[in-house]
């Protein structure tokens, strides 16, 4: 991809967070980049193959990051990966983890490609499968692969939002990633099954208070609040 085609890219995904579908021109996309209309035209036909171009480059990121879960020993093993990649995936690249999740506003077009409405349905299958395989080898509790879907992704999804968006405060990145974890094994207390806490890994920071999960180091206060 030319250095031109990436910085389009770039100012497309910071319009379309600020700006939604609705409010996205090429006109303005423009202005962004610095370019004429004209010019953009060159590189694009039309504001959704602008936008569509983002979202491919966005879901394949992520799904390679996911897929690399796979080498995991166990179902657990691999959930666990593949929720550290969903993690890192928000905390590289936080505007393609935003636009991901308005990708809705996008699906009913009539000419979204069919490879990239694929790569949203493939994300999908793959957190079935790693919450299925779970169920089945009794780590989680024997319930609806959907419930328990949508309690963990609502813990994910907002957990990472509010960091990314800041609402946290400064917090080190070293620090999010583990509360982040330590949050998760909460969760994941939740849904298993009696005993799973196990069957992870043990939480980072050593013997002592900070092995505990959430725990903050002696003495300070975790920055909720910015």
């Amino acid at each position: 991809m030319t250095n031109t085609r990436t910085r389009i890219l770039g100012h497309a995904c910071e319009l379309f967070m600020h700006a939604g579908f609705g409010g996205f021109s090429m006109r303005c996309l423009a202005r962004r980049v610095g370019v004429t209309a004209p010019a953009l035209y060159r590189h694009f036909a039309n504001r959704e193959e602008v936008l569509f171009e983002v979202f491919q480059e966005a879901f394949d990121e992520l799904f390679r990051r996911l897929t690399r879960a796979l080498a995991g020993a166990t179902p657990l093993e691999r959930f666990e990966m593949a929720g550290d990649a969903y993690m890192d995936f928000a905390l590289d690249h936080p505007r393609y983890f935003q636009m991901l999740h308005s990708f809705r506003q996008l699906a009913g077009l009539d000419r979204t490609p069919a490879k990239l409405r694929r790569r949203h349905a493939a994300i999908r299958q793959f957190w079935t499968d790693r919450v299925r395989e779970c169920t089945e080898a009794g780590i989680f509790r024997p319930e609806s692969h959907e419930r328990i879907m949508l309690t963990l992704w609502s813990h994910a999804y907002g957990l990472l939002s509010l960091y990314t968006m800041r609402t946290m405060g400064e917090m080190p990145r070293e620090v999010f990633r583990r509360e982040y974890r330590a949050s998760r094994r909460r969760i994941l207390a939740g849904v298993g099954v009696e005993g799973i806490g196990a069957m992870l890994p043990a939480p980072e920071g050593g013997p002592g208070e900070e092995a505990e999960a959430g725990a903050a180091p002696e003495g300070r206060e975790l920055p909720w609040h910015s």
